[in-house]
């Protein structure tokens, strides 16, 4: 995947950092910023007569006024930077925000989420289910306290031979060519001809190599651990500035019965992630 254009989601309230980010982040890449300023308000109760309450109106018309200054604000920045862009605001409710998302996340390369905008427990939600679990546009989500200001020279791809984690080494492609080395990683990989073939992660690693990437193939023992816990620690180990994984939506009770990799390394990694579904 060519990265041409590039979604950054912003919190309405806290952009500044994300926004110097995502426009660090274009340039290494000669791509076009896409900037989506976000205020997400509450449903207005309902009272008798079918009243709306002036107190609502009042404080949904003070957000939409609040969210036209942000994205001003926006704009003046990026006037001020070498790039192409263009900037983009929306209020809407918190049952609405994902479709949103999706709707201008079909038109971007790879979607990126800086660290003020995952801060946002709830905005982070509706930019999972939006733009990740809608749309066959990858995330690129960074909760870490440095921004993504150089091409990955160390990357760690969380391999187990599912249509996810091909996904995601697929999209990511551009960065893994650009990388001294990439390490596939196994956790308890186990033979078989249906899923990891007779030497598990040879396969991913002859096709990534033929385009280009310098591979290296870990199989890892987890010893007990949670798989989340042993892929954070490996990409400590190995240096990696990058994980790139398969993103999986399970039911909620599969998330309370099991745990969900997925988002434990969104919530937990301080790492960037690329992530596809």
């Amino acid at each position: 995947m060519t990265i041409k254009t590039v979604l950054s989601i912003l919190n309405v309230e806290h952009f500044d950092e994300d926004l110097k980010a995502a426009a660090a982040f274009c340039e290494i890449y000669g791509a076009h910023l896409s900037a989506l300023v976000i205020s997400m308000g509450s449903a207005g109760a309902i009272g008798e007569y079918n009243a709306m309450s002036t107190v609502w109106l009042d404080e949904r018309q003070r957000e939409i006024e609040e969210l036209a200054e942000a994205a001003d604000r926006v704009k003046d920045i990026l006037a001020r930077e070498d790039l192409s862009c263009d900037v983009d605001h929306v209020y809407t409710e918190f049952a609405w925000a994902d479709q949103d998302i999706a709707e201008r996340a079909l038109y971007a390369d790879v979607v990126l989420i800086g660290r003020q905008a995952a801060d946002d427990e709830d905005l982070r939600k509706r930019i999972f289910d939006g733009a990740l679990f809608q749309t066959p546009t990858p995330i690129l989500i960074n909760r870490g306290p440095r921004a993504i200001s150089s091409a990955a020279k160390s990357i760690l791809v969380a391999w187990d031979s599912s249509n996810e984690a091909s996904r995601a080494a697929r999209q990511s492609l551009e960065l893994l060519k650009q990388a001294d080395v990439v390490y596939i990683t196994l956790i308890d990989p186990v033979a078989s001809m249906r899923a990891n073939g007779e030497e598990p992660g040879a396969d991913i690693a002859a096709y990534l190599a033929r385009h280009g990437v310098k591979v290296q193939v870990d199989r890892l023992a987890s010893g007990g651990r949670r798989a989340d816990e042993v892929l954070r620690q490996h990409a400590v180990d190995v240096a990696a500035n990058l994980i790139v994984m398969g993103a999986f939506s399970h039911p909620r009770w599969q998330q309370t019965l099991f745990g969900g990799v997925t988002r434990s390394m969104i919530e937990e990694a301080r790492i960037p992630i690329f992530m596809a579904h």
